[in-house]
């Protein structure tokens, strides 16, 4: 068992359970009608088309996957026994026993960025907490953080400063606000087995109990966030405990917890501090709209009118999940890990991982990664449709990232270096492309759908020229059915990174294009020219 995200509280209920939150000084209120009718998503973002992500922290340091800090603490679950085999029993060695082994002993940041920007990204995404409730800043209202604690840096402060000076534009994460109930496992205990009913170390450990240990002075529960969902007493199965956490604390819950406003008054001074002190180009939130009801539009208000304020026009942007029609026009929207079926008229965002999001050894071993071709296909269907997207390189605990990741980073700069013209600072076309492999519109979906094939071929247009960029190379003559009847004259076509015009002629059924012998890159991109094309 495991949290997932299939359930969500309404925004409404969200609203009324939050405690009453100031309106920030300046023309953005934290209404939702008032983020719609004052903004508009940035021309910088329109233009990236792609961002590298470091989504990382001290749950890499297992190297044993995604949610090491909830799952460590459920019974029958691999990450439960890996820990157990590994670290010890979780009353024993707690997942804030991790923080001082993560010392980013390896970690390059200048040198990672350099990777990065071969490989093509034009923003940097530096993780600012994820769920486990561990500030990556140097935080004014958190003091679980990793200038105090772990590393003893501040990392989104050096990723920041690393960014700017490769000419980056920089985002932050910011996954906290679901801590409060991702973080109850932590106070449930073995339902079977010899230490049956012994609570785990978030239920046990106190501010005193850090007398003479490397936490002293700290409080175990401003990490775990307190008591807020749990699991009672008497739980003498693994059925009967799953059931309960299923029941109680395993959707993915976006309103405040009810009974501890002091979570939600602190997330927002810590979400506003972070871009007080940093002034990030873009802000993400892990959230479906925006966090903790009205703290989130409290919060997004607030990054706004600072925006306005520093610069005259609000030229940032904030990502949430499942929007609305009216919330599309105040944030922009994220499809965690899916597609979109269709041309969207907002710009948007799609973020994904090669592998998963914290570092898994166990998947490099078995070469589990995405592909540098696989990233590029992505990348190409999302910017035909209007949109962006975000890729994670999952780093291990030491700052490093492994051979396979810097193979495909190599190859997606192989690529990037011969065909970028087609996908910086374009427009889409009047429709996205063609082909057989059809897309499910969705989050979460990424794993069911097909391989693409040559005839699956994207559009985006740039000053005035048409690019068509088929998923693969056809065997023979490549045929683009959709500019069988489209309007305008086809005059000229030529293949990015060749040296000379390709034949071409205009059927029935399609325009007949004749490929070279030579491959410049994995994938074809031909740029048609002529009048009324665009």
């Amino acid at each position: 068992m495991r949290l997932t995200r299939r359930g969500v509280i309404g925004a409404a209920a969200g609203l009324a359970a939050a405690p009453a939150l100031a309106a920030p000084g300046g023309p953005f209120k934290p209404n939702w009608e008032s983020l719609a009718d004052g903004y508009q998503t940035p021309d910088w973002f329109r233009d990236a088309k792609l961002g590298i992500w470091s989504h990382w922290g001290p749950q890499c340091v297992p190297e044993f996957g995604d949610w090491y800090g909830r799952q460590m603490y459920q019974q029958g679950n691999p990450v439960y026994e890996h820990h157990l085999k590994t670290y010890g029993h979780p009353a024993d060695f707690g997942f804030m026993q991790f923080v001082p082994r993560w010392k980013a002993e390896s970690w390059d940041p200048d040198a990672l960025m350099k990777r990065y920007v071969a490989a093509g990204a034009k923003y940097f995404m530096s993780m600012a907490n994820h769920h486990d409730n561990l500030d990556m800043f140097d935080s004014r209202h958190h003091a679980w953080n990793t200038v105090r604690l772990g590393p003893r840096r501040d990392i989104v402060g050096t990723w920041e400063r690393v960014a700017r000076a490769h000419g980056m534009k920089f985002g932050v994460s910011n996954h906290s606000a679901h801590a409060w109930h991702w973080w109850q496992t932590a106070y449930g205990y073995d339902a079977e087995g010899p230490r049956g009913g012994q609570r785990y170390d978030a239920f046990q450990l106190t501010k005193a109990d850090g007398r003479g240990q490397w936490w002293r002075g700290l409080d175990p529960q401003d990490l775990y966030t307190g008591r807020n969902i749990v699991i009672p007493d008497g739980m003498d199965s693994l059925a009967a405990a799953n059931a309960w956490h299923d029941a109680h604390d395993g959707d993915w819950i976006e309103t405040p917890p009810p009974d501890n406003p002091a979570f939600t008054r602190n997330w927002l001074l810590r979400q506003n501090d972070l871009v007080d002190r940093y002034r990030p180009d873009l802000v993400y939130f892990d959230n479906y709209t925006l966090p903790l009801g009205q703290a989130g539009l409290a919060a997004a208000a607030h990054y706004y009118n600072q925006a306005l304020a520093r610069g005259g026009a609000t030229d940032v942007v904030v990502t949430g999940k499942k929007l609305s029609p009216l919330q599309r026009r105040g944030i922009v929207e994220d499809v965690e890990r899916g597609f979109s079926d269709r041309l969207r008229a907002e710009p948007w965002q799609t973020d994904t991982c090669i592998g998963n999001w914290h570092y898994d050894r166990p998947l490099y071993d078995r070469d589990g990664y995405k592909s540098g071709r696989d990233v590029i296909q992505r990348l190409i269907d999302v910017v035909s449709k209007n949109g962006c997207l975000l890729l994670s390189i999952p780093q291990r605990g030491d700052g490093s990232i492994d051979d396979k990741e810097e193979r495909v980073l190599a190859d997606m700069a192989g690529w990037i270096a011969v065909n970028g013209e087609a996908i910086y600072a374009t427009r889409p076309w009047r429709i996205f492309g063609e082909g057989p492999t059809k897309l499910v519109e969705g989050m979460q979906n990424e794993g069911a759908t097909k391989p693409f094939e040559a005839a699956d071929i994207r559009f985006t247009t740039r000053s005035g020229a048409l690019y068509a960029l088929p998923m693969a190379w056809p065997p023979g003559p490549l045929r683009i059915e959709s500019l069988a009847t489209a309007p305008g004259e086809v005059r000229r076509v030529t293949l990015l990174g060749g040296t000379d015009p390709l034949a071409f002629r205009r059927e029935p059924d399609g325009l007949v294009v004749e490929l070279p012998q030579r491959r410049p890159a994995f994938t074809p991109v031909l740029k048609l020219e002529g009048p009324g094309l665009v």
